[in-house]
């Protein structure tokens, strides 16, 4: 098969491509997986002009960013992807799946197929990952109140936090179910500690404290869940204010520059450079009163460092055909412009709120 060329989503239990052409392969390939409970799925672009894609096939998106399902990864028999805490991609387009199984960390490459695994017996609840320009891969465990890093093959160079112990609630020391970790431009790395905590702090390179900002609240600085967290090369900082249904953009030093609002519960979140925007994983309502209400995600938004929206994919009601997401909770950009998203929802609130939803375990 021809190696996919430009833009791709994909995610545990789906993958979307934005592709020159479909080709004779990849139209084989699309019309096995197509339908099959538990396999991935394909989005190809729309404006194509070498080849047609199935009339049936949904189309996410507009303007520039159009997409149709690609099946993704190759995963090797026997092994499954649990629900994704979170996905990274290396400087040499090398996939990280940070997923809740037995085998926490899977790596493949830019075509799906699997490369190696590690992190057995490490990690308690995988929830957030990040890879800095030196290769190095910070990995952040909620349920073990701690942020690694580690190298490419997965030998730990540092540990912050202390193992199994959390801070006390809401006391704003770290950490309390810490939720994701973003490299600095400096070299140091800010941990958003979210499910405990309304905090985001500041480390150093080598993992001393720096400083801390944020309380419980709605304000300016104020946090309802701090669910994902990115650093640009200006140095600013964006944080996914989940439960506030928001992002704020603050300073290197945590002082308030704006926020973004239009946002359903911000969970996923990433920069991409090359084209000067961001990717936003929105988690879909969940109250009893409004679970089935239109319009409010799950879905992916494209937002411009403005805020403002650009395109939207899926807006549909939760579930897994096509063009339907479950519960967005990790995405990446690799140097092609590759969009991976990783879901969550085989277990915990997502499953109990929708319990006839099938999730898929297995993502070949």
């Amino acid at each position: 098969m021809k190696p996919l060329s430009e833009y791709q989503l994909a995610n545990n239990f789906r993958g979307f491509i934005l592709n020159e052409s479909l080709t004779t392969e990849l139209r084989r390939r699309f019309l096995a997986y197509n339908g099959r409970p538990g396999r991935a799925r394909a989005y190809v672009k729309a404006e194509m002009e070498t080849a047609a894609a199935p009339a049936d096939v949904a189309i996410l998106g507009e303007g520039n960013f159009k997409y149709r399902f690609q099946p993704w990864p190759n995963t090797p028999p026997g092994m499954r992807i649990g629900d994704v805490g979170g996905i990274a991609v290396d400087g040499d387009d090398f996939v990280y799946v940070f997923n809740r199984s037995e085998h926490p960390m899977m790596v493949f490459d830019g075509n799906g197929d699997f490369v190696r695994s590690w992190g057995e017996g490490q990690f308690k609840r995988p929830h957030g990952i990040d890879i800095g320009p030196d290769g190095r891969i910070y990995c952040t465990d909620d349920g073990d109140h701690t942020v690694s890093v580690f190298t490419e093959h997965g030998r730990r160079l540092l540990e912050v936090g202390t193992p199994g112990q959390a801070s006390a609630y809401m006391s704003g020391l770290p950490f309390n179910r810490c939720t994701h970790t973003a490299v600095a431009h400096d070299g140091g790395f800010y941990v958003a500690d979210g499910y405990g905590n309304s905090r985001i702090h500041k480390y150093s390179e080598n993992g001393r404290l720096i400083y801390s900002w944020g309380q419980p609240g709605i304000g300016p600085g104020e946090f309802n869940f701090p669910h994902a967290v990115v650093s640009d090369e200006d140095g600013r900082v964006y944080v996914a204010d989940r439960e506030n249904h928001r992002v704020q953009v603050f300073d290197s030093d945590g002082r308030f520059q704006e926020q973004w609002n239009g946002l359903h519960r911000p969970c996923a979140f990433c920069s991409n450079r090359a084209r000067d925007c961001f990717f936003v994983g929105e988690a879909g309502p969940v109250l009893a009163v409004n679970r089935h209400t239109p319009n409010l995600g799950p879905r992916i938004s494209i937002v411009n460092r403005q805020g403002e929206i650009l395109a939207r994919l899926g807006d549909a009601l939760a579930g897994v055909g096509p063009g339907r997401f479950i519960a967005p909770h990790g995405i990446a950009v690799d140097s092609r412009g590759i969009i991976y998203i990783g879901e969550v929802g085989s277990q915990g609130l997502v499953a109990a709120v929708f319990p006839a939803l099938r999730h898929p375990l297995i993502c070949a």
